[in-house]
């Protein structure tokens, strides 16, 4: 929450549909707000892991990246959701589920991890491991090494509505 007032006047300065508590459930989702680069958006700027060394950068380059993915998203007549999943994975999901039936779905991201993702960084074995957290566990716990999280729209969809409840509260 102490990102509020930035994430506020940043989507002010943007022609966005994102909103406060979107932003804010995806720097809980990425950093718990705990790193310089709250929403390790530095790959998405320069292609370079944490280059990126403050909060109001940070937020800047995400919210642009998340504006793109939510006009794209549109413009592909797919959920918001998918959206946000293709903050994780690049835009390229997005028309990837714009051909698979509309909708961010687990199925969708795992495919697409197994099969894309992981492949481009090298894992070509589809060697996985265990994740642990309690979203991922409901859903069999595992991820591909190198194909990023799917389960991220999830973790953000759960952690929005931790936002709003502590929004109610402040």
């Amino acid at each position: 929450m102490q990102y509020k007032e930035m994430v506020e006047e940043t989507l002010a300065d943007n022609d966005t549909k994102a909103n406060v508590e979107l932003v804010l459930a995806m720097i809980y989702t990425e950093t718990k707000g705990g790193e310089a680069d709250v929403m390790q958006s530095s790959e998405s700027s320069d292609g370079v892991a944490n280059s990126i060394t403050d909060s109001q950068t940070s937020i800047q380059q995400g919210v642009s990246v998340l504006s793109k993915n939510l006009d794209l998203a549109e413009a592909a007549g797919v959920d918001v959701w998918t959206a946000v999943q293709a903050y994780n994975f690049g835009t390229a999901y997005i028309d990837y589920v714009a051909k698979n039936g509309g909708e961010n779905t687990i199925e969708l991201a795992e495919s697409y991890s197994r099969d894309v993702v992981a492949p481009s960084l090298g894992n070509t074995s589809g060697e996985s491991y265990f994740y642990y957290h309690p979203l991922a566990l409901i859903s069999g716990g595992r991820l591909y090494k190198n194909g990023g999280n799917i389960y991220y729209s999830r973790e953000v969809h759960f952690n929005l509505y931790l936002i709003e409840i502590m929004s109610v509260f402040s």
